[in-house]
C-alpha cells in the first residue's frame, strides 16, 4: 500500500514538473513573439487599401504604407522593394466573383499613375514608411473598381508578415459634389408633370456619382439607379456646374433631356446652405425629358447634409 502511494506521489510530481517546463517554454515563445519585429503593408479586408482622388486636380499623390510592429523599435534600416503583380488581381477576382466577369476589378491604366523607384525604407528607430503614388484620375469611370496590385519582392532585414506582404491599392474618385463609393445619396423634393398635366409631388433619394471636376451623374426623374450600362445610357443625366455654380443638364447617353431656365424656384443652380442646424449641398433643377414620345417636366431639389470641416480634412 505504501509503495502504491509512493508511486502516485512520484507521478504527480513528474506531471507538475512536466507541465511547468511546458508552461515555461510557452511563456518563452510568447515573450519572443512579443518582442519580434515584423513589418507589413497596410491594408484592410482582402488586402485592399483605398484612397480618394479629387477629379478637379490633374494629378495628386496617394501613398502605399508599411508598418513595423514589435515591443522594441528596429535597430537597422529595412530596405524594401515592391513590384507590381497582376496575379494578385486575378486571384482577387476569381475568389470574389468567379465567372461573374462584369463585376471584375480592373488594373489601373498605366497612363493614370507613376511610381518612382518602388523602394521604401523603414529607418532604424522608426516604425513605418510610405511610397508615393502619383495619380491622374480624370477619365476613370465611377462604375469600375481600379486596383494597383503591389507585393513585397525583396527586403534585407527582419521579417515580413506573409499575410500582409501585398496590397491591392484602390483608386477612388471624388469631387465637391459626390464620391464614387456609391454612398452619396441626396434627398429629393420634386414635382413632376406628365404631358402637360398636373404636378405630382415625388419625394425620394438620388444617388450621385462624380464624372469629372465639375460633372456628376444622376438618374432622370424618379428612375431608380441601376448599375447597368444599358439602363444608364437610357435613363441617366449629367449635371454640369460652371464656375458661377450655374447648372446645365445634359444627357449621359441616349436620353432626350432639355435644361429649362427662368423658373425662380428652380433656377438650375448649385449652392451651399446653412439653416442654423446643418449645412447642405443643394441643387435646384428644372428640366424636361422625353421617353417614348411622352414629355416629363421636372422641378427638383436635391439636398445633402455634410460637415465642411470633415471635407477639408478628407
Amino acid at each position: 500500500m505504501k509503495r502504491i502511494k509512493y508511486q502516485i506521489v512520484i507521478f504527480i510530481l513528474c506531471f507538475i514538473w512536466g507541465f511547468g517546463e511546458t508552461s515555461c517554454n510557452q511563456d518563452e515563445v510568447f515573450e519572443k513573439e512579443q518582442y519580434k519585429n515584423v513589418f507589413a503593408l497596410i491594408s484592410g479586408d482582402n488586402n485592399v487599401y483605398s484612397e480618394f482622388f479629387d477629379l478637379s486636380q490633374l494629378e495628386s499623390s496617394g501613398y502605399v504604407s508599411v508598418s513595423c510592429g514589435g515591443s522594441n523599435k528596429i535597430t537597422r534600416d529595412i530596405n524594401i522593394l515592391l513590384v507590381e503583380d497582376q496575379t494578385l488581381l486575378d486571384n482577387y477576382n476569381k475568389v470574389n466573383y468567379d465567372v461573374d466577369y462584369a463585376n471584375y476589378a480592373l488594373s489601373l491604366p498605366a497612363d493614370k499613375y507613376d511610381i518612382d523607384g518602388y523602394r521604401m525604407t523603414i529607418k532604424s528607430g522608426t516604425t513605418g514608411a510610405e511610397l508615393p503614388v502619383r495619380i491622374r484620375p480624370n477619365g476613370l469611370s465611377p462604375d469600375s473598381v481600379y486596383f494597383l496590385p503591389l507585393k513585397i519582392d525583396t527586403h534585407d532585414t527582419y521579417e515580413a508578415n506573409p499575410e500582409k506582404s501585398y496590397v491591392l491599392y484602390r483608386v477612388m474618385l471624388k469631387n465637391r459634389f459626390a464620391r464614387s463609393d456609391g454612398n452619396t445619396y441626396y434627398t429629393m423634393r420634386a414635382k413632376q408633370s406628365v404631358g402637360g398635366g398636373g404636378e405630382l409631388e415625388t419625394p425620394g433619394t438620388k444617388i450621385m456619382h462624380p464624372l469629372s471636376g465639375n460633372r456628376v451623374r444622376i438618374m432622370v426623374g424618379t428612375t431608380a439607379f441601376v448599375s447597368d450600362v444599358t439602363t444608364l445610357k437610357q435613363s441617366a443625366i449629367i449635371l454640369e456646374v460652371d464656375d458661377d455654380d450655374n447648372v446645365r443638364i445634359l444627357p449621359y447617353g441616349d436620353i432626350e433631356v432639355t435644361t429649362v431656365d427662368g423658373d425662380p424656384d428652380f433656377p438650375n443652380i448649385f449652392k451651399i446652405e446653412d439653416d442654423g442646424y446643418a449645412t447642405y449641398k443643394t441643387f435646384l433643377l428644372r428640366y424636361n425629358y422625353a421617353v417614348e414620345g411622352v414629355t416629363y417636366e421636372m422641378k427638383e431639389e436635391l439636398r445633402l447634409s455634410f460637415n465642411p470641416d470633415d471635407e477639408e480634412n478628407s
